[in-house]
């Protein structure tokens, strides 16, 4: 894993900063969504002496990564090998190194990018125990004010008869008029639901999945759907398109439109994309480091690159945590990281409008509820 961004300045701030760690314990969770996929996640405890806790969530995909993580002795029990590698007094930055030299998969990853979520659970609840520990504040010990924040809801659209059917999207603006979303665009869309939805006004960023092969969300590529895309939203973003030679001379004529998510775990990988880019997705999980994540904000700044939020269908305090990083880089952009109440199939009523106050406090999640 690259280690750009390891002598930034924002990672100069959060290096030093000390922890104690006494204990790890692991915390499964699940839920079954309204496709019957059940969603697992894990949950790294860290404790200190003083029973002080820092939380990091593993947002790995693959249920059977969290079953055989969850079944070994070596990281379930807390006397066991692995966990007793993360027993010791460290500054953030030395914790970081031990868990980039240790193998977090009892087996091999089903998919090797989650050698990536499962890094950053961890650098996430140590990062959160420091902060518990020395009563500090993120934004105070980063230098940054954190902001309300504004976000978008993410989802697919249902199908009827091989058509897509806008009416969830439409259910959801009746009860809370001023959502915005993030929708995945599939090949049963057609020019009669684009200008549905297009007529709400509410449509920030198009999701293309063009860089996912092998799994649910697979988009088998489509010119046709790429064009009709672009000219139905002139003024959304369009996020991961599939880059070949079919489609390169229409993405070419719409670059300043154009985000990427999946391709990008590092400021490097930035240098492979075909075009330079106005807009980037940022899953703090998908980069997998502290000092990575901050190298690319710093980077994004630095080059007027407009940085927007992702979340990975967390289940616990993973969402509270990339809330409160959105809140401090880029509240004001379409951030995908609305409270998990919106990824339930019917959504209750009740639930937070955007923006979400602006967090502040002791930890990492300031204010959210401790597993």
């Amino acid at each position: 894993m690259a280690r750009t961004g390891s002598t930034t300045r924002l990672w100069e701030r959060l290096a030093g900063l000390e922890l104690a760690v006494e204990r790890l314990e692991l915390r499964g969770q699940r839920v079954t969504v309204s496709s019957g996929f059940e969603r697992l996640t894990t949950l790294f405890v860290l404790s200190g002496p003083d029973g002080t806790q820092g939380i990091g969530e593993d947002v790995t995909y693959d249920a059977e990564d969290h079953t055989k993580l969850q079944a070994d002795p070596a990281w379930a029990s807390p006397d066991g090998a692995c966990a007793r590698r993360l027993r010791g007094n460290f500054t953030l930055a030395e914790f970081a190194a031990l868990v980039a030299e240790l193998d977090l998969f009892p087996a091999p990853p089903v998919r090797e990018v989650s050698r990536r979520y499962r890094r950053w659970a961890l650098e996430a609840a140590a990062l959160d125990l420091a902060l518990r520990q020395s009563d500090s504040d993120l934004a105070e010990v980063l230098g940054r004010e954190p902001r309300p924040l504004r976000f978008v809801v993410s989802l697919r659209l249902d199908e009827v008869d091989g058509r897509a059917d806008p009416a969830r999207v439409l259910r959801l603006l009746e009860r809370y008029p001023g959502l915005r979303f993030k929708l995945d665009p599939t090949n049963a869309w057609d020019e009669r639901v684009c200008a549905e939805l297009a007529a709400t006004g509410a449509v920030d960023v198009l999701d293309l999945k063009g860089h996912y092969r092998g799994t649910p969300v697979d988009v088998e590529t489509d010119v046709r759907l790429y064009e009709l895309v672009f000219e139905s939203f002139p003024d959304a973003i369009v996020e991961d398109p599939d880059v070949g030679e079919a489609t390169l001379p229409l993405l070419a004529k719409h670059a300043e439109r154009i985000s990427f998510d999946a391709p990008i775990h590092s400021v490097e990988d930035l240098a492979t994309l075909p075009f330079p880019i106005r807009h980037l997705n940022i899953k703090p999980s998908r980069i997998g480091s502290l000092a990575g994540l901050l190298a690319l904000y710093e980077h994004c700044e630095r080059e007027g690159i407009a940085a927007y939020g992702g979340g990975q269908f967390e289940l616990g305090p993973g969402r509270s945590q990339i809330q409160h990083l959105a809140s401090l880089f880029h509240p004001d952009a379409p951030n995908d990281v609305a409270p998990t109440g919106y990824n339930e199939p019917d959504p209750p009523d009740g639930l937070p409008q955007s923006p979400l106050p602006a967090p502040r406090g002791v930890g990492f999640a300031p204010g959210s509820v401790r597993a």
